[in-house]
């Protein structure tokens, strides 16, 4: 049986009184799409944060690999091997396709002070890894602002699977995107997921989840409300776990079934 990459058992994070999550078991296996689903307020942005070193869960364990893990910040989860693409991709508009993609992390040629970027094998290799994901740039200085949004999650998808993510964590990744850019998302999830890397694929659009996942679990006021397997729930069953169930159905029966 494949084992976990990351399992999250029991986990409970509280700000104060307030319980954000209650009791979060999740995982995500190598070469899966888990997309976690759930509306505003469901505690999706508070389970992103705890998975990937923002936040210490108050009560829980975290596994990674099948070992015990504690991670003291985001820097020490993307060590380990989780990546998380957050709504705002941290890019800087004017700045290369290739300055973005490598930020922080520049190869560099040339000994002591004399140390600059090796924008040559810079711009070979950001060129080569957008290609892998289907984009083929204009040139290595094309400005990332001049990419669609599609575009821009897919530079922030490919860095993070260059620099050795074993776990991605997509917040959202097709929420302010067109059809033909979600398209393009969900073709690059393909991609990374045929690698072996797991991804964790956060939305409250059904349709988008249906398209790429191979497990689904809905989270609800920080409890997840289960999880089920590609084959086993409809989309229909999804939306209703995600609206409330008995309340969508009274609003649906009100509205004459137009919801």
């Amino acid at each position: 049986m494949t084992k976990p990459i990351v399992h999250m058992e029991n986990i409970e994070k509280h700000f104060g009184n307030i319980i954000a999550l209650a009791g979060v078991s999740f995982d995500v296996l190598p070469g899966e799409c888990h997309c976690l689903l759930g509306d505003n307020g469901a505690g999706k942005s508070t389970f992103i944060k705890t998975m990937s070193g923002v936040h210490k869960p108050t009560k829980g364990e975290i596994y990674f690999e099948g070992q015990p893990m504690s991670f003291d910040s985001p820097r020490d989860a993307m060590e380990a091997g989780i990546a998380t693409v957050f709504q705002d991709l941290a890019m800087i508009p004017l700045m290369s396709v290739t300055r973005n993609f490598f930020m922080g992390r520049e190869p560099t040629k040339g000994r002591w002070l004399f140390k600059r970027m090796d924008i040559e094998t810079a711009n070979a290799v950001t060129i080569e890894e957008m290609r892998k994901m289907g984009i083929a740039l204009r040139g290595p200085d094309q400005a990332v602002g001049t990419l669609s949004g599609g575009e821009r999650q897919t530079v922030a998808i490919s860095r993070a699977v260059y620099f050795g993510a074993k776990v991605l964590i997509l917040d959202e990744p097709t929420s302010a995107l067109g059809v033909r850019q979600t398209s393009n998302v969900l073709a690059t999830i393909e991609k990374v997921r045929d690698q072996g890397i797991g991804v964790v694929f956060i939305t409250h659009n059904v349709r988008h989840a249906m398209a790429v996942g191979d497990r689904f679990t809905v989270l609800n006021r920080g409890r997840t409300l289960g999880t089920a397997p590609r084959g086993e729930i409809t989309a229909n069953e999804l939306q209703d776990l995600m609206a409330g169930g008995q309340e969508l159905a009274t609003l649906q029966g009100s509205l004459g079934g137009t919801v």
